[in-house]
């Protein structure tokens, strides 16, 4: 079994910059990859950004710019520097990753984190 603990979220002004942050524990063989996700409410959960083994990085289009995800497979752990935050950023960010699982038998899973609240308001 993964645990994925969230944190780094919190309220903070249009213009503003957060860090969200996220460490995997458990049995874990090696990361495929590890990705953000968030979701407001009304809205479909949507990826903002993920980072691959090999350190491939991609980003949701309204994120670009302003977002940057790093990821350090060593201590599996992942983070998201958010700049120049915007109210439209407001929502649950979820933590994603795949990984390499099994007590008898390997599989790649993907195991999700219970999500971190970041509002962006004045």
């Amino acid at each position: 079994q993964v645990q994925l603990v969230e944190s780094g979220g919190g309220l903070v002004q249009p213009g503003g910059s957060l860090r969200l942050s996220c460490v995997a524990s458990g049995s874990i063989f090696s990361i495929n990859h590890m990705r953000w996700y968030r979701q407001a409410p009304g809205n479909q959960r949507e990826l903002v950004a993920g980072v691959t083994r090999g350190g491939a990085t991609n980003y949701a289009d309204s994120v670009k710019g302003r977002f940057t995800i790093s990821g350090d497979n060593a201590k599996n752990t992942v983070w998201l520097q958010m700049d120049s935050l915007k109210p439209e950023d407001t929502a649950v960010y979820y933590c994603n990753v795949n990984v390499l699982v099994g007590a008898t038998r390997l599989s790649w899973k993907d195991f999700w984190g219970r999500g971190t609240q970041v509002t962006v308001s004045a």
